[in-house]
């Protein structure tokens, strides 16, 4: 299933990887991201799983830290100046065996800066995000949702029920669903990392 879904990424202009565990996934991170450059990341469970974030707090990269924020003003900054960072981070919530990418966001900073700004975007993800289709995609995110909301201790409807009602509440983490259908006009810009063991939600 991993190569089926390499191929299909690889086909539609992206570049993806397989490796087999956290170790092999940081390894090959780090290896795609030349020294000194600029690094910033998306909330990832993932990127956290893998040990990504001590890394780019050395001196050997120069990280915009988000989670470095002491306030919500700074934290704003900091995602807009990773729009010219040269490497973006995050994971994506679900990819097709026809190698479409299915991103979800709260405020809408991170799948913008998948689509457009970062000279180079990294998503790291995992086996069991991958889906057969966009209708299973949807199904997954809309199921995986509750389970971030309470993560995060938000006080959304789906943190007490456990399922999307599709909210109202100014909490509500899953406000922009987007669709990365191919990588055709700018070749190898998105790098897939596909590892072979769980991750992340």
């Amino acid at each position: 299933m991993a190569n089926k879904v390499a191929d299909a990424l690889n086909k539609k202009g992206h570049e993806a990887y397989i490796v087999e565990d956290e170790k092999e996934a940081l390894e090959k991170v780090l290896e795609l991201i030349p020294k000194g450059s600029t690094v910033a990341t998306g909330g990832s469970l993932t990127l956290n799983q893998i040990g990504l974030l001590e890394k780019l707090r050395t001196e050997e990269y120069n990280f915009l830290d988000r989670y470095s924020a002491k306030t919500k003003e700074e934290k704003e900054e900091l995602e807009r100046k990773a729009f010219f960072s040269d490497f973006y981070i995050c994971s994506a919530n679900a990819i097709t065996e026809n190698g479409e990418i299915a991103l979800l966001d709260g405020n809408g900073n991170r799948v913008a800066a998948v689509i457009f700004g970062p000279k180079n975007v990294i998503l790291v993800t995992s086996v069991n995000k991958v889906v057969k289709n966009l209708e299973e995609a949807r199904e997954r995110i809309r199921y995986i949702s509750p389970m971030n909301t309470k993560r995060l201790n938000l006080n959304t409807p789906c943190a007490q029920t456990g399922y999307c009602v599709d909210c109202a509440s100014h909490q509500r983490i899953c406000n922009y669903y987007t669709i990365i259908e191919s990588g055709y006009r700018h070749p190898g810009r998105i790098k897939v990392v596909i590892v072979l063991k769980e991750l992340g939600l």
